[in-house]
């Protein structure tokens, strides 16, 4: 029987992927790119955005597109990442399309919740000049008062 990896993934709100069958693993730190195997040393990295790439008993390449973590190896049979988001997938390329499209959609959200901030904080400073001004019917609201 060959040699396998327990890999599992974590984010702050789940367990994300656990599997006891791989036999090698790939992925980047500040360093540059590394391979974890079976029989590794006891190792504890910070990886960046990016994607870690896993070998599993089928044969085939899984991939997840991490958004930042810790990576740790112990006792040379267990993986454990902690991170931020995981994006898992079993092709490279349409993994890289999904993050793309999920990077544009929390782009567009961020730009719409931005512009309701400004229309918000727009009509709250209308509101505030009609009632300094006394266009508004504010019973008690003397301006001069306000200087």
């Amino acid at each position: 029987m060959t040699p396998t990896l327990a890999l599992s993934v974590a984010t702050p709100l789940r367990i994300a992927l656990r599997d006891d069958a791989v036999t090698s693993l790939r992925a980047e730190d500040a360093s540059g790119d590394f391979g974890i195997r079976p029989g590794h040393a006891d190792f504890l990295t910070v990886i960046g955005a990016g994607v870690v790439r896993w070998l599993g008993s089928a044969g085939h390449w899984r991939y997840a597109a991490l958004r930042g973590g810790v990576l740790a190896v112990t006792g040379g049979r267990a993986v454990r990442i902690a991170c931020r988001e995981a994006v898992f997938g079993d092709d490279l390329a349409s993994l890289q399309a999904r993050v793309a499209a999920a990077r544009a959609e929390a782009l567009d959200a961020a730009r719409r919740a931005r512009a309701q901030g400004t229309q918000l904080h727009a009509r709250a400073i209308r509101q505030l000049m009609r009632q300094l001004s006394g266009g508004a019917d504010t019973p008690g609201l003397n301006t001069e008062d306000l200087q």
